[in-house]
């Protein structure tokens, strides 16, 4: 086989690990892999896979998201509660969004030793993307990625799914996510 055959044997783990590998710290002593892309594209399997292997804790931003309008302010409150924390050799507590109160929940402790994985929509967007060593972009399919979205997360994300695909567009658009990204990977790739 050739090397085409072979990039196409390796599993989008090995590939994020195998960056990884080479990435220096990029957060303080922390070293970071964050996870972005569009909704229903595996953000979330792929980052707990890495977790796993990489024996690291994850950061969502699921849950920091403040309500269905919140993926641009998202970010800076990952980059203030998490990142910046972090490159100061400071212990970082997760703001979080109560999504049944549609209000801010508690803020949550994150201990950190060398490694983190960050995962959602906007993890690597402007002022966040200098802190992830390692950017992986997985995208897919619209309708794909909207199937497997509402399995995963039902009605209530059905109802919202074309306001937050409006905001995935302007967002990555205006901030060219992608093409910064370290590696690009898309679900039809994926088991």
């Amino acid at each position: 086989a050739g090397p085409a055959a072979t990039l196409r044997a390796v599993s989008p783990l090995r590939q994020v690990l195998d960056h990884a590998a080479t990435a220096p710290p990029s957060c303080g002593r922390v070293q970071v892999i964050a996870v972005d892309g569009r909704s229903g594209s595996g953000k979330t399997s792929l980052a707990r896979e890495v977790a796993a292997a990489w024996e690291a804790p994850v950061v969502s931003m699921d849950s920091i998201y403040p309500g269905w309008s919140g993926l641009v302010a998202a970010t800076g409150l990952l980059v203030e509660h998490v990142l910046l924390p972090l490159t100061r050799g400071e212990d970082p507590i997760v703001p979080t969004w109560d999504w049944l109160a549609d209000r801010p929940g508690p803020r949550v402790p994150l201990e950190v030793d060398d490694r983190l994985v960050v995962e959602g929509c906007g993890s690597t967007v402007g002022a966040a993307a200098p802190f992830a060593g390692t950017r992986v972009w997985l995208d897919g399919p619209a309708e794909l990625r909207r199937t497997r979205a509402i399995a995963r997360d039902g009605a209530l994300f059905e109802a919202h799914w074309e306001m937050w695909a409006a905001q995935e567009e302007a967002v990555f658009g205006a901030d060219g996510t992608r093409d910064r990204a370290h590696l690009s990977l898309s679900i039809s790739a994926r088991p």
